[in-house]
């Protein structure tokens, strides 16, 4: 059972790696805050009782969690906005009126992006997700944690029971093999 001394570090020491995280996914500093922040509380509300070994593994899997349920509120909330987006003033001065006309997507996010830059986007996430498919697995996992979940070298190492070398090496070499596989289907670096 982790102590509460062991949990407070653990979540210290995680929030900036997991808000980066967020961030990256959601792509709002806001709403990264508050998934952060909930992912927390469900851990210590739910798991605080558990191992301190396992809470890194635990948070990480609450913390994907709350980010798909973010996506699944948005999703929610955008088509009530477009249900009701035909209900705009009524009246002959205003029967040209379009709410997309009105609504101006913040700079930065998806809504923003044009439909070619959105395809363009999901096609190469897509080749890089398959290529790191294609790594080895020791070579992938590494990879992983190092830059996805943005662990250190020694914190790798640990989890993945092996050097901090073997680390490095494994990174060295998945970032080589993912930068000829992508470079060779035209994907620039």
């Amino acid at each position: 059972m982790a102590t509460d001394k062991e949990l407070s570090d653990f979540l210290e020491n995680v929030e900036r790696r997991a808000f980066k995280q967020a961030v990256y996914a959601v792509r709002k500093d806001e709403s990264a805050l508050d998934i952060v922040q909930d992912a927390m509380i469900k851990l210590a509300e739910k798991y605080g009782d558990k191992p301190a070994a396992e809470l890194p593994m635990l948070f990480q899997r609450i913390l994907q969690t709350t980010i798909l349920d973010y996506f699944r509120r948005e999703k929610v909330r955008n088509s009530w906005v477009s249900l009701f987006s035909g209900m705009g003033p009524s009246g002959d001065e205003h029967e040209d009126f379009d709410i997309l006309e009105s609504y101006a997507a913040e700079a930065g996010t998806e809504a923003a992006e044009s439909g070619a830059d959105k395809v363009e986007r999901q096609q190469t996430l897509a080749l890089i997700e398959a290529e790191i498919q294609k790594l080895p697995a020791r070579q992938r996992e590494a990879f992983l944690m190092r830059y996805w979940q943005d662990m250190d070298v020694a914190e790798t190492a640990e989890a993945m029971g092996c050097s901090e070398g073997s680390v490095k090496t494994h990174c060295s070499r998945a970032t080589h093999a993912l930068a000829e596989a992508l470079q060779a289907k035209g994907i620039k670096l």
